[in-house]
Parts: structure tokens; C-alpha cells; sequence
């Protein structure tokens, strides 16, 4: 903006008002956004990686607390290698003091025993998540890790 000449004692001062606010420009915003977004689309794949990692690692831990149980069963009961427990009467070696309420595969929060109680299986063979797949290879079995 140009401002009319002042009048000082026979001097004539011309003054150029620049109004310049405080604030970003639109590109900077727009470079901040990238960058966030840039960040987000490297962090995101990373956290549901984590999350699903330490869900397998809650349901193997989960896993051998049944086989544990299991054995402990078959030892105070004199059971045979080929006989198959309930989680009714596991629920005492699980040692939650829940009857097994906690005890659940992380894939089936809410149900007692959840993904487990159909997978126990005999003494001799290793108990299985019922809800095993590509992305959750929750299993006591070296080979199918």
C-alpha cells in the first residue's frame, strides 16, 4: 500500500506499508501434512505387526499353561498317555483361580477358555488354538511355527 506524502517542515517523506502478518504459507502446511502422513504410512504397518505378534505370544504362553496342566492331571490322576482331560478338570492346574475365565486365546476375548476347549486334546498330543491361521501361528509344534 502506498501511503499520501507527508508534510515535515519542507521535507516530503514517502513511507511503503507492507502488511506482513505472522502465520505459515500454504505450502508449509502442506509440506507438514506430508511429512506426517509419510510417517504414519511407515508406523501404522509396524503396529499391527506388533500387536499381532504379542497376541501369538500371549496364546503360545496360554498354551503350554494347558499342557502343563495336562500333565499334571494325568500324573495326580494316573491317566493313560491317550487320556483326553476337560477343561472342567484342568481348570484346578490352570492355577488362575478363575475356573479358567481368563483363559482364553486373545483372538476370542470374552469366552471362558476361548479357542482352547475343543483343542486340549489327549496327554500325548499338544493342545491347538482353534483360531491357528496364516497370520496367528499360535502352536506348541516347532514345525507349524
Amino acid at each position: 500500500m502506498f501511503t499520501p506524502p507527508k508534510k515535515e517542515k519542507g521535507r516530503v517523506s514517502m513511507k511503503i506499508r507492507t502488511s506482513r502478518t505472522s502465520g505459515f504459507t500454504l505450502v508449509e502446511i502442506m509440506i507438514v501434512v506430508a511429512i506426517i502422513g509419510l510417517l504414519a504410512a511407515i508406523a501404522i504397518p509396524n503396529f499391527v505387526r506388533a500387536r499381532q505378534t504379542s497376541q501369538t505370544n500371549a496364546c503360545i504362553n496360554n498354551l503350554r499353561q494347558i499342557d502343563a496342566a495336562k500333565q499334571q492331571w494325568a500324573l495326580e490322576n494316573g491317566k493313560q498317555a491317550t487320556d483326553t482331560p476337560t477343561s472342567t478338570s484342568l481348570n484346578v492346574y490352570v492355577g488362575r483361580g478363575m475356573n479358567g475365565a481368563d483363559l482364553y486365546c486373545p483372538l476370542s476375548k470374552g469366552q471362558t477358555w476361548g479357542g482352547y476347549s475343543g483343542k486340549i486334546n489327549a496327554i500325548n498330543v499338544l493342545p491347538t488354538c482353534a483360531n491357528y491361521s496364516s497370520t496367528h501361528k499360535a502352536s506348541l509344534n516347532p514345525a507349524s511355527q
